[in-house]
């Protein structure tokens, strides 16, 4: 069974930085796409990024592209996103998910879910 734990999220203010960390249990890093994705309130859940180790692959929203960076780490089987120059509309509840590949239209075709982490932009 495939567990994810989120972790990192908090209040910042806009032009601050984050980490969000995906602690990842019963598979590994070059076994499964991990992917970040979130839900701002009213809105629907959107795909942020992706990462398939294996593939060498990575996907971004046109949103965060150049802002947000995903990276993994496999002695710790963790995934990490690099959140630079937030702004207000990054604010939402992100969520790290998982799959056998990414889902590159930037949909939530993911397995397995963690709990969500949130994370307020806001002066």
């Amino acid at each position: 069974q495939v567990q994810l734990v989120e972790s990192g999220g908090g209040l910042v203010q806009p032009g601050g930085s984050l980490r969000l960390s995906c602690a990842v249990s019963g598979t590994t890093l070059d076994m499964h796409a991990i992917a970040w994705l979130r839900q701002a309130p009213g809105k629907e859940r959107e795909g942020v990024s992706c990462m398939h180790i294996s593939y060498g692959r990575t996907y971004y929203a046109d949103s965060v592209k150049g802002r947000f960076t995903i990276s993994g780490d496999n002695a710790k089987n963790t995934v990490y996103l690099e959140m630079n120059s937030l702004k207000p509309e990054d604010t939402a509840v992100y969520y790290c998910a998982a799959a056998w590949g990414c889902d590159y239209s930037g949909g939530n075709d993911y397995d397995w879910w963690g709990q969500g982490t949130r994370v307020t932009v806001s002066s």
